[in-house]
């Protein structure tokens, strides 16, 4: 039998594939803690070496750029989160974990949170069910054993989501994802219809740091926008979270924002945030714990 194509699926069809994991009630609280007007969640992708590995790239060119990230640019933003006292989420897939442990306990002794990144930054819709299952479960116990507590939220790899994360992310007994993009705001995640508990903290392309920034050297991909410009785009995206009383939400890299100059921009976004007085600073965990108690 010839499968249908979407123009020909019915109803009933389509309906099944847009509600399978859908944006439920908004979670935005009427106030942030302390009376804050905005609340400020940063989160680092800590990638480092398994975005080659996980294409089977094993040669010292890519390798070497992706331990730039914990070589240099981890440690250059940690000491940034500390100058302005800024609590963060680092995202770490586990193979990244293991091979820079120190860098995961450098985290938990800045207070900052460590949460799930995937096994070695793998593809998930390209696997089964199974698989996909084994290497998240691997993965949050790689992640208890070497930071000391188990991770609460997860971040798929490159924001990828299977038919089967939302069971999976359900089985792990995580509170927060942080993959979806159908809101500016926290929201709850339904399953079928149903809702699940798991509080969305969502991502958009426009903030983060990749889209902009990445290089490939033999493909099409370039850094087209300079970095002091891409801190201007992040800075009219805190301004009008700050105006909304809403979330403003940062995904970066350590080894793509680590960069001098690129760090340079960061800084001066800081400044220009940490300039005003009604700044919530908090992890992606806290503020889907803080969401939840306030809904």
């Amino acid at each position: 039998m010839t499968e249908q194509q979407p123009w020909q699926w019915g109803e009933q069809t389509w309906r099944r594939h847009v509600e399978r994991v859908r944006a439920g009630r908004s979670l935005r609280p009427a106030a942030w803690p302390g009376g804050a007007r905005v609340a400020v969640a940063l989160s680092f992708d800590s990638d480092h070496e398994t975005i080659p590995l996980r294409d089977g790239e094993t040669r010292p060119g890519k390798l070497a750029q992706g331990e730039y990230g914990s070589r240099v640019g981890a440690p250059r933003v940690l000491r940034l989160l500390e100058r302005y006292r800024i609590p963060a989420s680092f995202f770490m897939p586990a193979v990244s974990a293991l091979l820079h442990p120190g860098e995961v306990r450098d985290y938990v002794a800045a207070g900052h949170e460590v949460a799930l990144h995937g096994w070695i930054h793998e593809r998930n819709m390209s696997l089964d069910p199974a698989d996909e299952r084994e290497l998240a479960l691997r993965a949050a116990d790689t992640l208890e054993r070497l930071a000391g507590t188990r991770p609460v939220g997860i971040r798929t790899p490159s924001w990828d989501f299977s038919d089967h994360t939302l069971a999976i992310t359900r089985e792990l007994g995580l509170r927060y994802d942080s993959s979806l993009m159908a809101d500016d705001e926290p929201y709850e995640l339904l399953a079928d219809g149903e809702p699940t508990g798991i509080v969305e903290i969502p991502v958009e392309w426009i903030r983060d740091d990749a889209p902009y920034l990445m290089m490939e050297r033999y493909g099409a991909l370039r850094p087209y926008t300079p970095p002091r410009d891409v801190a201007g785009i992040w800075r009219d995206e805190f301004d009008a979270a700050r105006e909304d009383g809403g979330l403003f939400q940062l995904t970066m890299h350590p080894h793509i924002i680590g960069h001098r100059s690129r760090m340079a921009a960061l800084t001066e976004l800081l400044d220009h945030i940490d300039g005003h007085g009604d700044v919530w600073y908090a992890t992606h965990a806290q503020v889907a714990d803080y969401v939840l108690e306030q809904s």
